[in-house]
């Protein structure tokens, strides 16, 4: 429970129960100050307070504040929120995003925040998902690679964030894991390294990162291992050594 803090609203002044349109509730105990408090400036009593009354939710959408506003969103009625689309507030259009159909949501992908951006591409498919990969932020092409399928992520081997790369890698359909043997980025390797069918890992048999060669010595049929066993690096030599004493017992 959150019972540290003062209990002020959002302008700063001390909560007043009294003069609170839910004062009754207060009495029968349904509120409780500094702990479950629509007027508290601390979003998670307003939360808790949503938490236990969300038919009042809607009451809120309108609310000066645009934390609550934010909150009560996110459980209102569905029907009460399109409006919020165009809310001025970030945090209160990428609720919005969150909870109403993806066709509603779908013109806000080019909205300037990237905060709702983020929350439009959880919530697409398709060829306007896609779309998302040309996004000027990381992140959000980041969440489109995590849920576009398999045979769509081509699309993004060459993005200019290794992050995003590491992710195509992770989920790309294995036969086009050869094309990002050679990517820039060594972790970008590793990954390939991880999932790459292994009898094709002598590919970074003189990779220039530890880890990668590290990765395929460990997967590589043994037959293949001699690609590894004069490997600059004894952690190599050793693995190599390690494989082949094992495949003898």
């Amino acid at each position: 429970m959150d019972l540290t803090g003062e209990a002020l609203d959002w302008l700063g002044r001390p909560v007043s129960c009294r003069s609170c349109p839910h004062e009754a509730m207060h009495r029968d105990g349904r509120c409780r100050k500094g702990q479950a408090c629509v007027r508290d400036r601390r979003a998670r009593r307003v939360e808790r307070f949503f938490i236990d009354h969300p038919e009042l939710a809607g009451q809120y959408l309108d609310h000066p504040y645009f934390e609550v506003r934010a909150i009560a969103a996110k459980y209102a009625d569905l029907f009460s929120l399109p409006p919020l689309l165009a809310d001025p507030e970030p945090e209160v259009r990428a609720m919005a995003a969150l909870r109403l159909p993806a066709v509603r949501v779908a013109p806000l992908a080019s909205d300037p925040d990237r905060r709702v951006r983020i929350a439009v591409a959880s919530r697409l498919a398709g060829k306007a998902l896609l779309d998302m990969l040309a996004d000027e932020d990381y992140y959000v092409r980041l969440v489109a690679v995590r849920r576009l399928p398999p045979e769509l992520l081509p699309a993004a081997m060459a993005d200019e964030e290794p992050e995003v790369r590491r992710w195509v890698a992770r989920r790309l359909a294995e036969p086009r894991l050869v094309e990002m043997a050679f990517d820039s980025d060594p972790l970008v390797r590793q990954e390939v390294a991880e999932r790459m069918e292994p009898k094709r890992l002598v590919l970074f048999a003189r990779d220039a990162d530890l880890r990668v060669r590290f990765t395929a010595a460990e997967r590589i049929p043994a037959k293949d291992l001699d690609s590894f066993a004069n490997d600059e690096d004894p952690l190599i030599r050793e693995t190599v050594t390690r494989r082949l004493a094992a495949r003898e017992e």
